[in-house]
């Protein structure tokens, strides 16, 4: 049985779900839909996205996220590379990418409606597929990843990571407004749908409305990110204190790594309720870090999981002491094989005798916590030293006004490579390049301040979703002549 879905002013009781569900997979294979095939759902943060997924998981088919930004071309791309055979979408978006829609590919624009035709499916479960995200990584198009079905042996150590990592446990009642196309919270919310007692679902985060929400239905989980967390925040005194939040138990944040300042500052606030993972869609979650190491250990991404195995490497592929950055590789036996589709090359490259790396740097100090530093492909070298953009990315996040920011290298004619800021600022704030570079000089050495900042009226996003920071760098390289 699902948990209960509160959406806006929808309230849908599990049974009335569960029908809707098992209605969308009949629907499903009436298309001719089925084991091992591929369902796209470009939809916003809706009912309809969760019915569709979990209807997929139902008949063994894969559930594809699209960013509902995309265009024709950014959405074509993943329909055509996926082999997709159905697209569940809307009649906005749909005109979005109707260029991009290969021929073939079967189309529902209103899923309710469409699923409310058909009988309910009434056979056994098939084996049930994992979503397959489509990744960016550092270079090239982006990449579905595609795992093979979980197998009954992983399925308690599955079962053990996602309660470490995210929470998720029978009877929770959990809040999610991170947007469904991105893999995390996706797949935050149907082990939501599928363990807990309610599920409320925002079509897009409002801090004092969450803190409302909380309160109102008692909620026992969350899943924010740390943008999230900047901004509730910033909320006014009086409406921080004005909600009564005592009833959460658990919030999850994945995705990029939390600023050691700001999850002080939600602890102190809110309690030792803050959990961070260190995860990505090829390899699950890693590691964990509770609150309490969180305090102890500021800016780690904590422990290996379960029977995880984290090293770093060298560019050679000799491990490192203790206390040294290198790449990050990784192995999580909790979580079944995966396969780029069709990209057997790509999964190759980023294997090193069965462990795993995405790029990420890092380190691992002497009790085994494991700090990340950045991608490998944005560390900066600067006068021989090296520059992690991620460390000042993250004290820029907590300057008022700033909406988002990416820093990364340019070329500098006495040090090599400068460093450059972009940033995006919020509606309606004015803030000039020494403002921020004063501010900046406050949080971190003067020589990680960026000489140069650019301001942006929208920052470009990758496939992922991630700020597409070779767009942002290449124009700089181009003129110089030259590459990193």
């Amino acid at each position: 049985m699902s948990a209960r879905l509160v959406f806006a002013d929808r309230d849908l009781p599990p049974a009335q779900f569960d029908e809707m569900v098992r209605r969308a997979a009949s629907g499903m294979e009436a298309l001719g839909v089925g084991e091992a095939d591929v369902a796209c759902l470009m939809l916003e943060n809706e009912p309809a996205f969760l019915i569709a997924a979990l209807a997929a998981r139902l008949v063994g088919a894969y559930s594809c996220p699209i960013n509902w930004h995309y265009r024709a071309e950014e959405a074509g791309w993943i329909l055509r590379d996926s082999g997709a055979k159905l697209l569940f979408t809307s009649p906005k978006l749909k005109s979005q990418i109707a260029e991009g829609i290969p021929p073939g590919v079967a189309l529902v624009e209103d899923t309710e409606s469409w699923a409310a035709a058909h009988a309910p499916r009434s056979g056994e479960p098939r084996a049930p597929r994992m979503s397959m995200p489509y990744t960016s990584g550092t270079t090239g198009r982006a990449k579905g990843v595609r795992r093979l079905p979980l197998q009954p042996h992983q399925a308690e150590k599955y079962r053990q990571c996602l309660a470490t990592a995210l929470g998720i446990e029978p009877g929770m009642r959990a809040f999610l407004s991170a947007p469904l196309y991105h893999s995390a919270p996706a797949g935050y919310g149907l082990q939501t749908m599928l363990n807990a007692d309610l599920l409320v679902l925002e079509p897009k985060f409002d801090a004092e409305r969450t803190l409302a929400l909380i309160e109102e239905h008692r909620l026992t989980h969350a899943y924010l990110v740390p943008t999230m967390y900047v901004r509730l925040l910033r909320l006014a005194e009086e409406a921080r204190k004005k909600y009564d939040v005592s009833s959460l138990r658990f919030v999850a944040s994945t995705g990029s790594p939390c600023p050691a300042q700001v999850k002080r500052a939600m602890i102190e606030w809110l309690g030792p309720v803050f959990h961070e993972a260190y995860a990505a869609s090829e390899f699950g979650y890693v590691t964990a870090m509770s609150p309490e190491d969180s305090l102890r250990k500021p800016g780690s991404a904590g422990r290996p999981i379960g029977d995880a195995v984290v090293r770093i490497l060298d560019r050679d592929g000799r491990e490192l002491p203790r206390g040294e950055v290198g790449l990050i590789y990784v192995r999580q036996p909790a979580f079944p094989d995966f396969e780029y589709v069709n990209n057997d090359e790509a999964r190759r490259a980023i294997e090193r005798d069965g462990l795993f790396s995405v790029g990420d740097m890092g380190r691992i100090d002497a009790e085994g916590y494991l700090y990340v530093s950045d991608r490998a492909a944005d560390m900066v070298i600067s006068g021989g030293v090296n520059i992690y953009p991620a460390e000042i990315e993250a004290a820029l996040a907590l300057m008022p006004g700033v909406g988002d920011c990416a820093v990364f290298g340019i070329p500098d004619e006495e040090f090599g490579e400068g460093l450059c800021a972009a940033v995006q600022l919020e509606p309606g704030v004015q803030l000039a390049a020494q403002d921020i570079q004063a501010f900046l000089r406050g949080k971190i050495a003067g020589f990680k301040v960026p000489r140069r900042i650019e301001f942006h009226d929208q920052l470009p996003r990758e496939d992922s979703g991630k700020i597409f920071k070779r767009r942002l760098r290449a124009p700089h390289w181009e003129k110089a002549g030259r590459s990193i």
